[in-house]
Parts: structure tokens; C-alpha cells; sequence
């Protein structure tokens, strides 16, 4: 390059620019890297996007220059104009949603076309805070003279770009310290003061690190302490410091904000870790009285993200054992080789001798020695250049290529021993990037002065700042700023949703936290978290909520990356990793430096987690979405905080949950070094405390003379698409003998593209509350309104001690408060343990109140009476008859009426415009028989509603659940009772292809069963019909109360009676196995279903991988609904059980 034509700083000349943006023009796209050790030759190009560094002419190479021009940026001598900086920002965004695979979509494009407008406008552009840490992580990765680049994606990022003071800047730098030192565990992050730009001024931490020793020029010319840091040192004296004239005083911090003068902070004691030297051997090495501190915290470096310059962004990772052996040997440093030569009795006169090389090696191996034995991280040279070289391949084989420095990576000790040493490495920059920068106080002049900083003048030091430690409250307040708790949930009764706010507030005590639906979270964010918990249910056995559906499928998108198998469908059980596989960070009990210099990589290294699950032990498959998800997390290198906690519906959820909560906290703090400043008891208080208060809430008239929009209002409740049917006509399948009852429900769609479905998908009915029920309920309110007047709760809201507020409570609509306890809020289900601690404070009598918050804890007391009398509100209200209840305490606390799922069973093609569901109508009697009679929910108002009365549903789609594409295909259908219903619609399917197209000739067999063939053998005329037609093939039952007969069941005729059909359907001719019903028969059939394979020469073992791989390939097929009627003969053998294991209440 022609010197007249020599860039300035990192500026590109136009030739240069043109061929960066189009690569192509270049003669070559790439550079082949060769192996001098292994032979191996590699191809470069990601040199093809870079801006040029140490710039070499023929003359002379430039490659060992210490601070070339292109690394330095210095504010005096650069001028970008705004085509460069949105040049650099287009290409920074292009490379942030590339990463996220998201490159020119829409979100792409309108976030390109918003920067530049702000360019255009203001001259710069605000990072969002994605973005930042994105450009952070990067402009590690990018680092050509780091050799620990391994860890650029566990980055630790604190965006502290509001603050406008030194003070705040001195708080989050104390903030970095205690995170990044972690008693020693030391974690790399970095802190984010705000961007150059005229509008901030400047900001500007004058140390050259974080923690330095002073370093004090003697009379006669020598030094005590860190000769590098004399400069510094006698500025710091001149601003008003006095060291105590040791060898290793720490520096305090100067620190620079709106380019007003520094201001100086002493550096917190406790914040500091050092390491005393020993050797494990040389005892007298200890008394020479060497030490060094723990974090070094670069904090003079300039990052540029995208045109964004920050040259306040103190970062730091952990030493390689080299670098404090180099600063203590250097001449130019502390300089104790020849001592501690001598000390060792080595001859320093010839060098031929070479005690150095003895000296220094020893010297290491102390380094060395002492940081682990104080369990301090630190990495030798070896270990690092290892690691260096399979990041190297790593960014070779996902970049094509990796920037490096080779005079810097290679180590100063044993360099040609290490994989490093032999391996050629292409010299280049990239933006995001770091530069070197000239020494803040060679640009600052003091304001109203004509000297520079560093002459005989002072300037003001904040007296109360100095020698004194940061207030524990300062810290939390400051580290609950930055450290946000994202918590996740999916359910679909609401209970997750209930612990999750419960979450939230205990981790408000120390965090940020929020919650999110899974379906409204955009997976690619999930990298840019610090803190993960999820909450959720398993919906059948193992499915997700469908509310968690598509995250699940992202998320197992996201882990398998570019791989094949990224498209395969979600499982939740095939994807649940072993327990012992997936044990906490902390639980691996490994020592301090070996945790934090793992090479394990992920997409989500640096993200913190646990999982909470609920579901019911009567389900084979308990809390198997739950376990999914932590398996998914941990396979990604999430950092699991603490193993999954479970929680069972039928025995001590709540005493898990406040369990799994306490410690999940406990475990956080810890993380993330705020153990010492939160109160945990009072944390763990508010699980138990439930916040109301009657005086904050009030009714409000409201005149509504246009009908109540009942659908709308539930699908805004449930963020769910709702539309109404209209029920035509309801059936009793079963027969006037029969003293139970089945009805078919025919529903009315009006066409309504929000209820198109398939065979196989369930319909969600939202029910309505029996009317007794609810007009006793309100007639033992306090404070009732007029049960059919149309109101608004309306919530005290206090902004400050001056200033209060009304508000609408959003929670409900404005609606009467017979319409919100029959329609919006569950009046059933016994209440929590938190509502049960509200209705003991409103009990008057001390007895009542005694129980009730005996029920309240949670304990094994509240289980037993849940189950026993599984009471509904008014029912509560009779035991405890004190209660003086408030209805805001209703209409505020009660869980929302949630919706009832049936699969449907009727085809849209053979009924069009119609929707059919089979439903049994529930009724049972509680305390083992002799407590009141309860009814089912919905299908007690689905058996007494008119004909023409709406009802609010949607379609679940369950796509794991339909017929083979090909109608040539066997397929076993098995649903004994209520669990024919999907069945159902296949045939009516197969019935309206046979009609259409060509005659469908596929086997299709029915395995029912029921009780009496006289009584409850549902639909079957129409399985006969089906027969004629050649639709059904097959058509086998099961009665169980069939008079002079033994009782048989499905799994019975599947394994004694069918055996060899199901083989050969199923197995030599891969036909499809359904089944459909209760979860205990569920398990039944599976067991028969293996015997059948074993019967027809299977091993018992290879039997559970066939029908693993019978799931995974969609083969096996299960609709599976709970334990129907609540009866006790499963519910009771599992809590015993569950019992047994369970931990005890808190």
C-alpha cells in the first residue's frame, strides 16, 4: 500500500470498501491456514469482510507493532461521516438477525429502515438491548489478541447506559466486582456505561484496570509497587490520594461522566480478592510476600458496536498463569526473577545456565498452585492454548474463520511446546470490535483551567466516598436493576399461572422478574437472558399445554440448529433426558476453576435456569413436558441452578412448589452474589402471604344497554380465539335401564372459520356454574350488589404517599356479579391454601380461624381434606360459617372457570357445519359416599341447556392424533366407552372418502368396551353400518358388567383373543395403534400391547424401544383423558405411594 494512501485509525479507503462489500471482486474468496504440526490446511473466509490491521508494506512487515494505528481509536483524529456509520450499522444488524436466522425479514427490514432514519435524523442510532448484548458477545469473539474466546457466548452482560453520574458508575463497577469475583468462581461480564456521542459527553474510566497496584517513585529513581502504574499513581496523589507506600496498594477509581472532571472512589475491601503466592514446596517463596488479585477487569478499552463507540466498558475474564508471571518477572514490572533465582541457589551470572527459564517455571507452578488451592479460577498456558485451538475449529467450521493475533496468542512460557505455536493465523479486524485508546486524562481538561489533569492542581475528592463500603441495600437496589428473572409458564387449567406470579414475588425481593406466556415469547430472545425459571403443566400423558406448543417446538429447534432432524416433530417423552444426567451446577460439587473453563459450549451458555412442573402421578408419563423442557435447556448448556422440582396434583403440590420456590431463590441469590444482601426469611414469606385488602377495592355501576359480549369478553380473559356454537339437539346414547348417562351433543358451527377441525381434534367448551350454586353463593355475602346489576371493580392504586388513584380492574369485564361467578370465575374447585389464609382472616370465630390456617400451610392436612371432601366456595362457607366474606374478595382472588376439553366425534366432511361430542355426564358423591352429591361442571350444563343456547368454545387441534394419509393403512382403534369418540369421527371420515373417491379397502378395527351390552354399548348401529359399508373392518367389545360373564376389558381381548390380528396389522404390515380414554386403561393397553409382542417373539426389552420408536415415527396414538369422577381408587393408591418419597413440609 502506497504510504500516501494509509488509512487513519480504522478507516477503510474507497477501493478497500468497495471490495468488502462485494467479496466476489476478489481474485481469491479465500486463504488457506496450514498446520506445521499436523499437516492440516483449513480455509479462511472471514477475512473478506474485515477492515485492515497492522498494515504491512514491501519493505517491512508490521506484525509485532504493540499498538498499530488500525487498534487505536483516539476521538482527535477520527471524522465518521453518517454513510460510514450506517454502513456499519447495516452491517452490524444485518449479522444480529442473521444469527437469528431471521435475515431480511420484516422484523429485519423495519429495524434497518428505523436506524437509519435515526441516523439520518440525530446522527446515531440506540442499540436496543438485544442487540447490546449481542454486539458485546461478538466483539469478544472477535478479538484477535484474546486466547480465551472459548467463553465469548457466556458473557455476562450489565447495561448500565441510563446512569448520568460517577456515583452510579462507581455502584454498577462495584455491582461487576462482586459478580465477576463469585468467591472466586470468577465469571467474565462486562458493564456498559453510556456511547460517546455529543448528546451524553464523555465517559471514561481513567484506570487502566479495574483493580491495580500503585506504584511510587522514589527519590533516587526506583519503585515500590507496579512500576506501569507510576503515571497513574502520581495523578491519583495529585487528585488528593495517599497510599500507604506498599507494594501492592490497590488504586482507587477515577472515574469520568458527561466529560465533566473524575471523580476518585476508593475500591470497596471486600470487593477485592487477592492470592497470596506460595510454591508447594519452597516454603521461604510465602515469606518474599508476593500477592495478586483475582479479577483482571480491563476498563481502558473502547468497543465499537456498529458505529456505537463505548469508551467506558470495563470487561474481564480470568488469568491465564503466564500473565501474572510475566507482570511480576518483567524488568520493566516488579522484576523479582533474579531474587527469587538466588533464593532458589541457581548461578544468574551465566545465562547459558539458564536460571531463568528455572525461575520463571517455578514462579508459575506457584502461581498456579496458590490460585487453586484458594479455589480461585485460573487456566495454565497449556489448557488454554488448547482450548484456543478447538475454538479456533469451532469458528473455522461455523464462520469460516477466526481472527488472531499470533505474537500475542502464543504464550510467553513453553511457547513452542503448546498446539499454538504451530498453527498460522490470519491477523484481522471486525466490527463489533475492541480498541486501545489514548489515557483519559491525556484528553480531559479540567473545566475553567488551562492545565491537564496530572499537574500540581487538585480537583475535588468526595470525602464520603472514600473508605467506605457499599451499603448492603445499595447493592441489592442496584443488581435488582440490572439482573432480570424472566418466568415462563404453560398450563392449561391456570394452576401454573398461579405459581408463577407466585414466583414472581419472592424473586422481586432480588430481581426484575416478569412473567411471560410461552406462546408469546419469540425463542431467538432466549440467549439474551440472564435468569430462566419455568412453570408449567403436562397436558394428557406428556403433552405440552397448548399454550406451550410452539415454544417447545423453537426451543427443539433451536438445540438441534442446522441439523435434519430440526424439522422432526416435538415429543416430550422421547425427548426426556435421565435425572442423573441433569443435575445442578452446584450438585456436581467440582472445584472452582474447573467450573467456569469449561469448554462446553451452547447457544445458551450463559443463561441461568430451573424448571417446576405439575401434573398427576396417575399419569405414566408425570411432568413429562416439564422434564422436556429442563432437558432441552441443560443439552443447550443452560446453566441448571437447581433440578427440577415436581409437583402432584394428588398429593403435597403445594408443599413442592414452596419447596422447589425457596431453594430456586436461595440458589439464584447465591448466583448472582446477592445471598449476603436479601433478607431471605422475609422473601420466603410472601409464598404463604396473599395481598388483599377490602378498602382497595370498589364497585362501580356501569350502564351497558347493548348485550354482554360473553365469548369475547372469555377470549380476551384466556387470550384465546373463541367463537359461538348453538347447541341443535342433545342425545342419550345410553338406555332407559341405565342409571348413568351419555349424551351426544350436536353443536351448530354457523361456518365459523375459527371452529374448522379434523378428526382427532378436541373442542374446548367453556361451561357455565350451576345456578343454585351461584345464588348460594351470593346470598352469603357481606357486601353483595345487586346480583343482576352491571358493575366494575375498580382497584386503589398508590403512586406515592400523596397520590391515589381508582382504576378499572382489568381482570374481569364490566358484567353483573351473577354473570362473573357463573361464566368467569371457578366456584368449584377447592380454593388454594392462599385463598383458605384470606378466609381465616375473615373468620370470626378462633376456632374456624385456627383450622383455616392449619388448611393454609399447605401441609398433608390440606391434601387429605381436598380429597376427601373436594369441597365447592359455598360449601367452604357452611363448614366455617363465621366467614364474613367481602365479594371483592371473590370477584379479585377466585381462579378463573377454565375451559373443558372433548374430542370430537363427528367428521366436517360427513357433517358439515356441525361439531359432535360424546360426554359423559358427571356425578358423584364425596367422603367415600356419604358426603353431597357433585355434579361435573360442563357436562351437567351441556345435559340441562336448551336447544338454540350459545356456547363459547374453540378447536384444539391435536396433530398427533389422525388417520394415516394412506386409507390403505391398518389401524387398531381402542376406546372403551367415552373413548370412542374420536373413533367416531374416523369412520364417518372413511365413510365420506369411501362415497367420494375410490373404495377405501384398508383394515380398520374397533376394540370397545363398556359395561352392559343392553345399557351403554354406544353407537352400535352406526358400527355396524359402518361394517356394511367396508369402512370399519373389524369391530370387537369389552363388558365388564355383562350378567353370568367374567368382567373383560380391552386389554383383555387385545392380548388373549386378538394377538396374532395386532401383530400382524401392527407390526408386519406398520399399520397405526390408537388409543383412546382413561389414563389407567391407557396403561393397560400398553402393557397388553408389549405382552403381544413378546407373545409373537419379542424381547422384553426390545419391546419398550419398538413402541418408543412406534411414538417417535407417529404409529402410536394416545388421546388420554385424567382419572375420571375423582374416584379414590387411583387417587388414594397414588398419594400413599407419593407419600412415602415425599419431602417433608416446610
Amino acid at each position: 500500500m502506497d504510504g500516501s494512501q494509509k488509512p487513519r485509525n480504522n478507516e477503510i479507503l474507497p477501493g478497500e470498501r468497495a471490495e468488502l462489500r462485494n467479496p466476489s471482486s476478489s481474485k481469491q474468496r479465500f486463504e488457506t491456514l496450514k498446520n506445521w504440526e499436523t499437516d492440516k490446511v483449513q480455509r479462511d473466509t472471514l477475512h473478506l469482510k474485515a477492515c485492515p490491521v497492522n498494515v504491512c508494506d514491501r519493505a517491512k512487515c508490521n506484525g509485532s507493532v504493540m499498538n498499530p494505528s488500525q487498534m487505536i481509536s483516539d476521538p482527535r483524529n477520527e471524522s465518521r461521516s453518517p454513510e460510514d456509520i450506517v454502513q456499519l450499522a447495516t452491517d452490524f444488524i444485518d449479522q444480529y438477525y442473521e444469527s437469528a436466522k431471521r435475515f431480511k425479514s420484516e422484523a429485519h427490514l423495519n429495524r434497518l429502515h428505523e436506524v437509519k432514519q435515526s441516523i439520518k435524523g440525530q446522527g446515531t442510532f440506540t442499540l436496543t438491548e438485544h442487540e447490546l448484548i449481542f454486539g458485546a458477545k461478538t466483539a469478544w469473539r472477535n478479538a484477535p489478541r484474546c486466547i480465551g474466546r472459548i467463553q465469548w457466548n457466556k458473557l455476562q452482560v450489565f447495561d448500565c447506559r441510563h446512569i448520568t453520574s460517577t456515583a452510579e458508575m462507581f455502584e454498577a463497577i462495584c455491582t461487576h466486582l462482586k459478580y465477576a469475583t463469585n468467591k472466586g468462581n470468577i465469571r467474565s461480564c462486562i458493564t456498559f456505561f453510556p456511547p460517546r456521542n455529543e448528546a451524553n459527553g464523555e465517559f471514561r474510566v481513567w484506570n487502566p484496570q479495574l483493580i491495580r497496584y500503585a506504584g511510587y517513585r522514589q527519590l533516587d529513581g526506583s519503585v515500590i509497587g507496579d512500576p506501569v502504574n507510576v503515571e497513574f499513581t502520581q495523578i491519583c496523589e495529585r487528585l488528593g490520594w495517599v497510599g500507604k507506600g506498599g507494594r501492592f496498594d490497590v488504586l482507587p477509581l477515577l472515574l469520568q461522566a458527561n466529560s465533566k472532571d473524575p471523580d476518585m472512589y476508593e475500591v470497596p475491601t471486600n470487593l477485592v480478592l487477592e492470592v497470596d503466592i506460595k510454591h508447594p514446596k519452597f516454603d521461604w517463596l510465602e515469606k518474599m510476600g508476593l500477592k495478586w488479585y483475582a479479577v483482571p477487569a480491563v476498563s481502558n478499552m473502547l468497543i465499537d458496536i456498529g458505529g456505537i463507540q463505548f469508551p467506558a466498558c470495563p470487561f474481564n475474564g480470568w488469568f491465564m498463569g503466564t500473565e501474572i508471571g510475566r507482570d511480576l518477572c518483567d524488568t520493566t514490572r516488579y522484576n523479582i526473577l533474579e531474587p527469587l533465582a538466588k533464593q532458589m541457589g541457581l548461578h544468574t551470572k551465566n545465562n547459558s545456565s539458564l536460571w531463568k527459564d528455572k525461575a520463571v517455571l517455578e514462579l508459575n507452578i506457584s502461581i498456579l498452585h496458590s490460585f487453586q488451592s484458594n479455589n480461585v479460577t485460573i487456566m495454565d498456558h497449556h489448557a488454554a492454548t488448547e482450548s484456543f485451538m478447538k475454538h479456533f475449529s469451532n469458528e473455522l467450521r461455523l464462520r469460516g474463520g477466526c481472527p488472531g493475533d499470533w505474537v500475542w496468542l502464543v504464550p510467553p512460557v513453553s511457547g513452542s511446546t503448546t498446539p499454538i505455536f504451530h498453527q498460522e493465523i490470519f491477523n484481522y479486524i471486525l466490527n463489533p470490535t475492541c480498541y486501545y485508546q489514548p489515557d483519559a486524562w491525556k484528553l480531559h481538561t479540567l473545566k475553567n483551567r488551562d492545565q491537564k489533569v496530572g499537574k500540581t492542581k487538585k480537583i475535588h475528592f468526595k470525602e464520603l466516598a472514600r473508605f467506605v463500603l457499599l451499603a448492603s441495600t445499595m447493592m441489592t437496589k442496584a443488581m435488582a436493576k440490572r439482573v432480570k428473572a424472566t418466568i415462563f409458564y404453560a398450563t392449561e387449567t391456570g394452576k401454573s399461572l398461579t405459581y408463577a406470579k407466585i414466583l414472581r414475588e419472592i424473586f422481586n425481593h432480588a430481581f426484575d422478574a416478569k412473567i411471560v406466556a410461552m406462546d408469546e415469547y419469540d425463542i431467538w430472545l432466549l440467549e439474551y437472558e440472564s435468569l430462566v425459571l419455568v412453570v408449567t403443566s403436562t397436558f394428557g400423558n406428556g403433552d405440552p399445554p397448548e399454550n406451550g406448543e410452539t415454544f417447545a417446538q423453537a426451543l427443539q429447534d433451536m438445540g438441534n440448529g442446522d441439523n435434519e432432524s430440526s424439522s422432526k416433530k416435538f415429543d416430550s417423552v422421547n425427548t426426556v433426558a435421565p435425572l442423573q444426567k441433569r443435575v445442578s451446577f452446584h450438585a456436581k460439587n467440582t472445584t472452582a476453576n474447573q467450573d467456569n473453563t469449561s469448554e462446553e459450549q451452547g447457544i445458551l451458555a450463559n443463561v441461568k435456569f430451573s424448571v417446576f412442573g405439575l401434573g398427576s402421578r396417575a399419569y405414566p408419563n408425570f411432568c413429562a413436558f416439564g422434564h422436556a423442557i429442563d432437558t432441552m435447556l441443560g443439552d443447550m448448556k443452560a446453566e441448571r441452578l437447581l433440578e427440577i422440582g415436581e409437583g402432584d396434583e394428588l398429593s403435597g403440590q403445594e408443599d413442592s412448589f414452596r419447596h422447589w420456590a425457596q431453594n430456586v431463590f436461595s440458589a439464584a441469590c447465591d448466583s448472582f452474589c446477592l445471598k449476603e444482601d436479601v433478607n431471605i426469611e422475609i422473601a420466603n414469606a410472601s409464598l404463604s402471604n396473599t395481598t388483599y385488602h377490602p378498602s382497595n377495592y370498589r364497585f362501580k355501576s356501569v350502564d351497558i344497554a347493548a348485550e354482554e359480549n360473553i365469548t369475547g369478553d372469555l377470549g380476551k380473559m384466556h387470550k384465546k380465539h373463541l367463537s359461538s356454537c348453538r347447541l341443535i339437539e342433545r342425545i342419550n346414547l345410553q338406555s332407559a335401564e341405565s342409571k348413568r348417562s351419555t349424551i351426544l351433543v350436536k353443536l351448530d358451527t354457523n361456518d365459523s372459520p375459527l371452529l374448522d377441525f379434523e378428526p382427532g381434534d378436541h373442542l374446548g367448551i367453556y361451561p357455565c356454574n350451576q345456578p343454585e350454586l351461584v345464588d348460594g353463593l351470593i346470598s352469603k355475602l357481606e357486601d353483595a350488589p345487586a346480583k343482576d346489576d352491571v358493575i366494575q371493580m375498580e382497584t386503589l392504586k398508590r403512586k406515592n404517599t400523596h397520590l391515589e388513584n381508582w382504576e378499572a380492574d382489568v381482570r374481569l369485564p364490566p358484567c353483573s356479579l351473577r354473570t362473573a361467578l357463573t361464566r368467569f370465575l371457578d366456584i368449584t374447585t377447592p380454593p388454594t391454601p392462599q385463598i383458605l389464609s384470606l378466609l381465616a382472616e375473615c373468620a370470626q370465630d378462633e376456632n374456624e380461624k385456627t383450622k383455616l390456617k392449619v388448611l393454609s400451610e399447605g401441609s398433608f392436612a390440606y391434601e387429605d381434606w381436598k380429597f376427601q371432601s373436594f369441597p365447592n366456595f359455598l360449601e367452604i362457607l357452611e363448614e366455617f360459617p363465621s366467614i364474613k366474606l367481602s365479594s371483592s374478595l371473590l370477584l379479585s382472588q377466585l381462579p378463573f372457570l377454565q375451559c373443558r376439553y372433548y374430542s370430537i366425534s363427528s367428521s366436517p366432511n360427513y357433517h358439515p357445519g356441525q361439531i359432535h361430542c360424546t360426554v359423559s355426564v358427571v356425578s358423584y358423591t364425596t367422603k367415600g359416599g356419604s358426603g353431597p352429591v357433585h355434579h361435573g361442571v360442563c357436562s351437567s350444563y351441556l345435559n340441562r341447556i336448551p336447544a338454540g343456547e350459545k356456547i363459547s368454545c374453540f378447536i384444539r387441534h391435536a396433530s398427533g392424533f389422525r388417520l394415516p394419509k394412506d386409507p390403505s393403512t391398518p389401524c387398531l382403534l381402542i376406546g372403551p366407552g367415552t373413548g370412542i369418540a374420536p373413533f367416531r369421527s374416523f369412520w364417518q371420515q372413511r365413510i365420506y372418502e369411501t362415497s367420494s373417491e375410490a373404495k377405501v379397502n384398508g383394515t380398520m378395527a374397533l376394540l370397545f368396551g363398556c359395561r352392559h351390552p343392553l345399557h351403554d354399548h354406544l353407537y352400535k348401529k352406526e358400527v355396524e353400518e359402518a361394517k356394511k359399508l367396508g369402512v370399519i373392518s373389524h369391530s370387537y367389545t369389552a363388558f365388564s358388567r355383562s350378567p353370568h360373564t367374567p368382567k373383560t376389558y380391552v386389554q383383555h381381548i387385545l392380548e388373549n383373543e386378538i394377538s396374532d390380528f395386532v401383530f400382524d396389522s401392527i407390526h408386519n404390515r406398520n399399520g397405526h395403534f390408537y388409543v383412546c380414554g382413561d389414563v389407567t386403561m391407557a396403561a393397560d393397553v400398553n402393557r397388553a400391547f408389549k405382552s403381544v409382542l413378546v407373545k409373537n417373539g419379542m424381547m422384553k426389552e426390545d419391546s419398550d424401544n419398538y413402541i418408543r420408536k412406534m411414538k417417535s415415527d407417529n404409529r402410536y396414538h394416545e388421546d388420554i383423558f385424567g382419572v375420571t369422577l375423582r374416584t379414590s381408587e387411583v387417587t388414594d393408591s397414588v398419594r400413599k405411594h407419593v407419600r412415602k418419597n415425599s419431602i417433608k413440609p416446610l
